[in-house]
Formats: C-alpha cells, structure tokens, sequence
C-alpha cells in the first residue's frame, strides 16, 4: 500500500534535513500551518504545490499501471538511457498512454 501523501511530505521534508520550522521560509506558511498539514492533512491543490515547491518536488498523477515503473526508477532499480531522460524532461507524459510519439 502506498503511504499517505501527507507521510510522503514529511518523509521528503526529513531526507532534505529541514525542520517544519525551516518550511516557513520555503513556503510562506507558518509552522503552526505546517504542522497542521503535516499531522491533519486534507489540503487545497494550491497549497500542495506551494509545500511540494518548498521540498524542490513535483505533484504528479500517475497512471496506477505505471506506478511500479516510478518505483522502480526512484529505488534506482531501472537505468535509465541518457536520450530517454532527455525524453522524459522534454516529454513526461511520452508513451504513458500507449503513445508511439
């Protein structure tokens, strides 16, 4: 089971070394906001992409079919060729859907 979002943000918060009291500066939040998402979570589309810009991360929608690739990618099980990064930075959503552009 994958874990909840609000895990994957403290989780990624933790890896960068911050503090939820550094996320004021990143985001414009206070701690007590912060905090709140953290522990409580459930919240609004802009606020996540505030905090998600704040951790030098993304929000994205992943198809549930490829969602074992993106595992795979982030535990560095799959190397990925140097034209298929450059795909993917020019075009993340190439053959998602089964595409052939």
């Amino acid at each position: 089971m994958n874990e909840s979002l609000r895990q994957q943000i403290k989780n990624r918060r933790t890896q960068l070394g911050f503090k939820q009291l550094d996320m004021q500066a990143r985001t414009g939040m206070s701690r007590q906001q912060y905090q709140k998402l953290e522990s409580q979570g459930n919240p609004r589309l802009d606020t996540l992409e505030i905090v998600a810009a704040g951790l030098n991360a993304q929000l994205m929608l992943i198809p549930d079919d490829k969602v074992h690739l993106i595992n795979q990618i982030l535990k560095d099980e799959v190397q990925i060729s140097i034209e298929d990064q450059d795909d993917l930075m020019t075009n993340p959503w190439k053959n998602i859907l089964g595409d052939t552009e």
